[in-house]
């Protein structure tokens, strides 16, 4: 109604008229698809994707966590490009039509399966528009991803805090660390003879987040007002591929039932 305002560090913004839709049945054949949802209304996907699909469309699973791609290849295997994006950006919506935008905002895109050259071109438009973007190797990409979600996501959950009052204590900042070293670890059992992660990277990941803003991360904001948590593909999905190479994420595995308990609390099963 009254278009969309976006309030960014980058310098606010305002869309007149947006195309906005109440219905994906309603909406033209897409050349590109980009799922924005989070990822527990996953189950919505099989009513919400078709009408938007011809032959060769792309669909881009913007989500954190591990599976995505391949449960959506299940749920529609006649459907050729899939790829994930990992964002990382500190944002969130503060009202209706009303977006805050608060820190980084850089993309990286991974093919999961077909053509990578609608993938390239994706990735040139979100160039050319002023995005930070770049084409990576969707799984380490993933896992990547992982090293700062499961720790920041579920610790500002459990201890109903922020990410920099995590930093700055040095209890809950050596747990961040160890939680990271284990995903860290956990990739690389999972990764053997294909890809590995640093152990430099979750020093990396402590420093850009101690220079970010004070920010609550998405499963934080879901827990405040008291909606599904992002366990199953953050957690759940990630312990038990490690599990299959052999590795246990102990600490991880503690963290995941932690927020299990919490939700249950509020959303009873």
């Amino acid at each position: 109604e009254h278009g969309l305002q976006v309030d960014s560090v980058n310098g606010n913004f305002h869309l007149d008229e947006p195309s906005v839709y109440k219905a994906t049945s309603s909406m033209p054949v897409c050349d590109v698809v980009l799922v924005c949802l989070k990822s527990t209304n996953n189950y919505l996907l099989k009513d919400l994707i078709p009408p938007l699909l011809h032959e060769n469309s792309l669909v881009i699973l913007i989500q954190n966590g591990l599976g995505l791609e391949a449960d959506l290849s299940e749920e529609f295997p006649a459907l050729k490009n899939i790829a994930g994006a990992m964002a990382f950006i500190c944002s969130n919506k503060i009202g209706t039509g009303h977006i805050s935008h608060l820190d980084e905002g850089s993309i990286n895109l991974g093919l999961y399966k077909g053509d990578i050259r609608i993938l390239e071109e994706v990735n040139s438009d979100l160039i050319e528009s002023g995005a930070k973007s770049g084409i990576v190797d969707l799984e380490p990409a993933r896992w990547k991803k992982l090293v700062w979600n499961i720790p920041y996501n579920g610790m500002t959950v459990v201890l109903n805090t922020t990410t920099d009052s995590l930093m700055k204590d040095p209890s809950s900042r050596l747990l961040v660390y160890e939680l990271m070293m284990e995903v860290i670890y956990a990739a690389n059992e999972v990764g053997e003879g294909r890809f590995s992660l640093p152990e430099s990277f979750a020093g990396q990941m402590m420093e850009t987040t101690d220079k970010m803003t004070p920010y609550s991360p998405s499963m934080k904001l879901d827990y405040d007002h008291k909606r599904s948590l992002e366990i199953e593909y953050i957690y759940s999905r990630p312990i038990l591929e490690a599990l299959k190479s052999g590795f246990e994420m102990l600490r991880v595995s503690m963290l995941e039932k932690q927020l299990r308990f919490i939700q249950s609390r509020y959303m009873p099963s």
